[in-house]
């Protein structure tokens, strides 16, 4: 994919698997929901997560995203990269409204006092990225 369809996918998509590093090493693989904030994949978590944890002891982090039912129709983007994890109740709100307004009545968090008092519990998450691989199998053609 070119940089532009890159994130036109990104930003049409919504969730992605993150990967961090536990204690021994081992990945971490999670489903996440996330927002393109100024083009950078962004979210949140719960700040005890295992995966806020594991990026405050070692920031590295992983992100994919993909669509396609048949081999064909196979698209994705990998992001590796950093995590900036973000402490203040302003960055984390910010990026629960965001959030909220992605993703509409999928969750019980259009009512802003709902989305505060997430916030609460919750640290977010930008990803800079070191990294970027895509693929789309529809433009391989459609032999099978």
């Amino acid at each position: 994919m070119t940089p532009e369809e890159e994130t036109a996918f990104l930003a049409d998509q919504r969730t992605m698997t993150v990967a961090t590093l536990g204690p021994s090493g081992q990945p971490h693989m999670v489903a996440m929901w996330y927002v393109l904030i100024d083009g950078l994949i962004t979210f949140w978590t719960f700040t005890k997560s295992q995966k806020a944890v594991n990026l405050r002891r070692d920031p590295r982090i992983t992100c994919l995203v993909h669509s396609g039912d048949t081999y064909h129709q196979l698209r994705g983007v990998e992001i590796a990269g950093t995590a900036i994890v973000l402490d203040a109740m302003d960055d984390v709100l910010a990026v629960g409204r965001a959030i909220a307004l992605h993703y509409g009545h999928r969750i019980p968090l259009s009512d802003p006092a709902a989305v505060a008092a997430q916030a609460t519990h919750r640290i977010a998450v930008v990803v800079q990225p070191s990294s970027i691989v895509s693929w789309d199998h529809s433009k391989l053609g459609a032999d099978d």
